[in-house]
């Protein structure tokens, strides 16, 4: 098992961290939630939260970033300028996602939750991976990079989404959650 803090590939920075896991076991499981965190803290770490919502049948997954950050640079600045790491931690939510298909959990029982950093990511996975989902919640976090790109397509008709934020988020203000909206938006009409 891999400490958080090193990276094992310079090309696939979070290669090697460990998924946590909680809740029911995979022969068990009903439901997966996807719990994707902010940076600077862990994986162990939003895996506390279950205490406050725990189901039973219901397979808590968390996967772990290297350096305890999804990408090094803010959320906005162009995919480039955080690459090799976002293309990594995209492919951690793939890797969670496919335990959870292990587990004879498909996609539209699979719930993913982010936090900031981690809330980012969610959103952009699923707008990059769109189909049916059991749930995408995101506090906190927004699309990536500087703009709404045109490029989204698919649809996500039947995910419930829920978008949180504050009004003074200096992160995720106001103006960057309507973007998302109408993004997130576009792909459940169409």
């Amino acid at each position: 098992m891999s400490d958080p803090f090193t990276v094992e590939s310079r090309d696939d920075p979070h290669q090697g961290q460990p998924l946590e896991t909680a809740g029911a076991p995979p022969e068990a499981a009903d439901a997966v939630v996807i719990l994707l965190y902010g940076r600077s803290s862990t994986a162990k770490n939003i895996l506390r939260l279950i205490d406050e919502f725990h189901h039973h049948g219901v397979m808590y997954l968390a996967p772990q970033a290297a350096r305890r950050m999804w990408y090094p640079r803010s959320g906005y600045a162009p995919f480039e300028d955080n690459e090799p790491w976002f293309s990594s931690a995209l492919d951690r939510i793939s890797k969670a996602l496919n335990v959870a298909a292990a587990a004879g959990v498909p996609p539209e029982r699979t719930l993913l939750l982010g936090f900031s950093q981690g809330g980012c990511l969610a959103s952009e996975f699923v707008a990059r991976n769109p189909r049916r989902y059991g749930g995408l919640v995101v506090l906190s976090g927004s699309l990536l990079g500087p703009e709404v790109r045109e490029e989204y397509a698919g649809s996500i008709d039947d995910t419930p989404i829920f978008l949180g934020c504050s009004s003074d988020d200096p992160i995720s203000p106001p103006l960057v959650f309507t973007r998302q909206h109408a993004c997130l938006n576009g792909l459940v009409v169409r």
